[in-house]
């Protein structure tokens, strides 16, 4: 199944999770209004000697249980929705996780934020904000957010401490698979709307506990009544958590699919699982409000029984990505996990191959003795070279969006280890964060730049000015390759920064984009991906609805084409071809004419704004034109290639970077 195919699951998904959710409210409103209608019984509000005055009542009190038990459901699921607008971060921080800090020294946390960094890199996606839940022994994660801009990944310390660097790459990448096809976001809704049936459980309780020991008539009424709403509102619950394991199970193996191609090594997610059944603590949350992120964790931590279970079988998991797995390995690993417990934070947890390897007790043993800092860093693998390579096809292009490889994870990693150290810096700290993003859209050296730097002192003020002059020369000596992954590593520092001042930045951006009075494509691109961000940034639950066919973006289409036509290929013949192969891609058949508009960016803007609003498989046939148009000439450039993906990354259809070979 590919991104696109996963996006339109996922939306399929969404629609299912409606309508369930509205039979489970109609049920548990009928479930209730049984109850009162039995609880007046007993009453005596029936009966031949039913009492007047109850008996009238009746059905005012069944109309208004029904408004009430629907008014309850719905505006505690619209509240819930609307709290988690806030993004990712503030479910992780709900769950008592904490930011990593920029600053940290703690080994894991360090090696957590690299893997996550490579993750994103590799996937051509912002950095999602890391977050450790320190109180945590299990070995457990999740992935929260309603997209790219305002995703936080949280890990257990459980998880850090436990799992080899592989193993902690593999889940991560599994919670990428959530990010990057969608179920990330479905997640959330889930969390919405199951809130509402959760809530008249813990109101009826509520009730309960303030009238209790109530003598009078009518506190004995309010009591049955709290009873019935208690009760049935556990089956709400009951109700939630059908729906959670109806949606969540088969996502589960996908994910664990993804990882595997993510990374290329089936033992690191493998492993995980493993050290999860194997160990003592599994992958238990000790936070009682674990069941609110249940569905969007890495493993089952609230212990569901079958018919609840949001995840399948640890040993189901791990024998379709291992199919020769004996279960009885796992007693060896629980004898393991007291053999390296405590090995301290300078040493990296043995991988569960190790531990269940021929001496590999005997091994583990010997390297608490030896300090994991004398071993020397693995030499990275060397960038691209700025020249010219084989432009994939169409099919390839497809096949990779949302999709990357383990290749793609190590070209990550290269990129991450040979970014100056300057910049890296700065891009993780809250205050220097968007001096980075500013440097990358200076100009060359001369007037333009000084035009630019004293708009920058104008706007943001003088210390901005020469924070942004600080990082000018590493700047200078990037790869093209590297642009686009430093402005992804410091988004999640930019976005800590309080709202009004992302407002100034966005002038402030806007200014730097025209100070020469023209535009040049990836300058353009990059300004309006950092605009996005921010905008998304400040409402992260916004997201245009997917419901536009590719016929009716037809002249979208065509101008988004022209302009990488234009744009990637010499003028005149050269040019008008690749538009039309382009477009004989999108559109078969079609007779547009080539004519790049002469106010590109203007166009342009329009163009992707409603093009974003394709539907997926829309959007997989714009990719393919994409690809034909950029490449019709047999090869492409790192330039093109960056422009290519940048425009993927406008139409939230992230593209690994191209490598070839």
């Amino acid at each position: 199944m590919n991104f696109f195919e996963h996006q339109a699951h996922a939306r399929a998904a969404s629609r299912r999770m409606i309508v369930l959710f509205a039979l489970s409210v109609i049920g548990v409103v009928v479930f209730i209004n049984l109850g009162v209608l039995a609880a007046l019984g007993a009453a005596g509000a029936f009966g031949p000697d039913a009492d007047p005055e109850l008996r009238d009542k009746a059905a005012g009190i069944l109309i208004t249980t029904t408004v009430l038990t629907l008014g309850v459901i719905l505006v505690a699921s619209l509240f819930k929705t609307l709290s988690l607008g806030r993004g990712g971060g503030a479910v992780a921080q709900a769950m008592g996780a904490t930011l990593v800090p920029e600053d940290t020294r703690d080994f894991h946390l360090k090696r957590l934020r690299n893997v996550v960094e490579e993750m994103s890199i590799a996937a051509s996606m912002p950095v999602p904000e890391i977050y450790v839940m320190e109180q945590e022994a299990g070995i457990n994660a999740f992935a929260a957010g309603f997209g790219t801009a305002d995703a936080a990944v949280a890990v257990t310390r459980g998880a850090l401490e436990k799992l080899s660097r592989d193993e902690l790459q593999g889940v991560i990448a599994h919670e990428f698979s959530h990010i990057l096809n969608g179920d990330m976001r479905l997640n959330m809704r889930l969390m919405g709307v199951i809130f509402g049936l959760l809530v008249l459980g813990i109101g009826g309780r509520k009730v309960l506990e303030n009238l209790r020991g109530s003598s009078s008539r009518d506190g004995k009424a309010i009591v049955l009544i709290a009873l019935v709403f208690m009760i049935f509102g556990y089956l709400g619950v009951l109700f939630g958590r059908l729906i959670k394991a109806n949606i969540s199970r088969q996502r589960e193996y996908l994910a664990d699919a993804s990882a595997v191609q993510f990374t290329r090594l089936s033992s690191g997610i493998s492993g995980a699982l493993k050290k999860i059944a194997g160990f003592s603590h599994g992958a238990k949350l000790e936070r009682e409000d674990g069941e609110e992120v249940a569905h969007m964790l890495f493993g089952d931590g609230v212990g569901y029984s079958s018919w609840f279970a949001t995840h399948p079988p640890l040993i189901e998991r791990i024998q379709r990505i291992e199919p020769g797995f004996n279960p009885g390995e796992l007693n060896q690993l629980a004898a393991a996990e007291r053999v390296f417990r405590g090995v301290g934070e300078d040493f990296e947890a043995p991988s569960a191959v190790a531990l269940l390897a021929p001496g590999g007790l005997d091994s583990i043993k010997a390297a608490r003795t030896k300090s994991r800092e004398s071993a020397p860093a693995p030499t990275p693998p060397p960038l691209p070279k700025a020249s010219r390579q084989r432009a994939p096809s169409a099919a390839e292009v497809v096949r990779s969006v949302g999709n990357p490889g383990d290749a793609h994870v190590r070209y990550a990693e290269a990129v991450r280890r040979t970014l100056p150290p300057i910049l890296k810096t700065a891009a993780h700290m809250r205050e220097r964060a968007l001096d980075v993003i500013l440097c990358l859209l200076l100009a060359p050296a001369g007037l333009v730049r000084a035009e630019q730097l004293k708009l920058i002192a104008e706007q943001l003020g003088e210390a901005r000015r020469e924070g942004v002059e600080h990082l000018e020369v590493a700047t200078l000596s990037l790869h093209p390759a590297q642009r686009m992954p430093l402005a992804l590593l410091a988004f999640p520092a930019l976005k800590r920064r309080p709202a009004g001042d992302l407002n100034t930045y966005a002038t402030c951006i806007e200014a730097l984009i025209h100070a020469d009075g023209k535009v040049d494509v990836f300058e353009y691109c990059l300004g309006r991906l950092v605009r996005q961000q921010l905008r998304q940034m400040r409402q992260p639950a916004e997201q245009n609805g997917a419901n536009l066919k590719i016929i009716e973006c037809r002249q979208d289409v065509a101008a988004l084409l022209a302009i990488l036509a234009q744009h990637g290929h010499p003028a005149g013949d050269a040019a008008r071809r690749a538009f039309q192969a382009g477009m004989h891609e999108v559109l078969p058949g079609s007779s547009f004419e080539y004519q790049p508009p002469s106010a590109w960016a203007e166009v342009l803007d329009g163009a992707l704004d409603r093009l974003d609003r394709l539907q997926p498989l829309g959007k997989e046939r714009l990719i393919a034109g994409l690809a034909v148009t950029v490449g019709h000439d047999g090869d492409i450039a790192t330039s093109e290639a960056e422009l290519l993906r940048l425009v993927c990354s406008l139409l939230h259809c992230p593209l690994p970077p191209f490598i070839e070979g």
